[in-house]
């Protein structure tokens, strides 16, 4: 069976915004508004999925800091959050919730690595399994972190009022809904996610996303 294409490159991006625009009207007039499409990837393991634990329900500005608190003091790393108390990490910055999310993933001896070789839906299903976890977590890190081209995140607020701007809806479409309306966009849905979030940071003036 052929390898998964993946999102490596600007190229890969270019190649997916051309995609869009040549499935969809709105792609095709929005895009140009847009400029260049970000990258975004980043390495993956466990520090990629411990930032987007980090990341959760906080501002990108104060996701930042705690992160580099965190790494300032060296439980950036599955082996000293294991045995990180709860004073050290509520002192840069975790709440107590994800305190016990990050210590419990870094308890859970993932193999990381092997998650590069599974399809989508299992590699979600091992992460999902994990403490703190959800699904939009999970669509993240294999967005970013493995470059997974077709990976979406239908349940993202910002993503839903950004389709509700671009295509004139009357109402912000729910998961559901969104997820019918990305289907054209497929296998390239992880370039539209980008797409969405450089149109909601135009039209609102912040970002949605780490």
């Amino acid at each position: 069976m052929a390898e998964p294409r993946l999102i490596l490159t600007q190229a890969d991006i270019d190649e997916g915004a051309a995609h869009l625009a040549a499935v969809c009207p709105v792609w095709a007039r929005v895009l140009p508004q847009l400029g260049p499409l970000p990258l975004r990837r980043q390495p993956d393991g466990f520090a990629a999925m411990a930032q987007a634990i980090v990341g959760q329900q906080v501002s990108v500005a104060a996701a930042a800091a705690i992160w580099g608190r965190l790494q300032a003091v060296g439980l950036d790393r599955e082996a000293t959050l294991r045995e990180a108390d709860d004073d050290s990490l509520r002192a840069a910055g975790l709440s107590r919730p994800k305190a016990r999310y990050l210590r419990g993933i870094a308890a859970a001896g993932l193999d990381w690595q092997g998650l590069r070789d599974l399809p989508d839906e299992e590699a979600m299903t091992r992460l999902v399994a994990l403490p703190g976890i959800g699904v939009w977590t999970a669509e993240i890190y294999l967005k970013f972190a493995l470059g997974r081209r077709d990976v979406f995140a239908a349940g993202d607020l910002a993503l839903q009022e950004a389709a509700r701007g671009m295509y004139g809806l009357s109402e912000r479409p729910g998961p559901a809904a969104l997820r019918a309306l990305a289907e054209p966009w497929a296998p390239w849905r992880a370039v539209a996610a980008r797409g969405l979030w450089a149109y909601y940071r135009l039209a609102k003036g912040r970002e949605g996303i780490l």
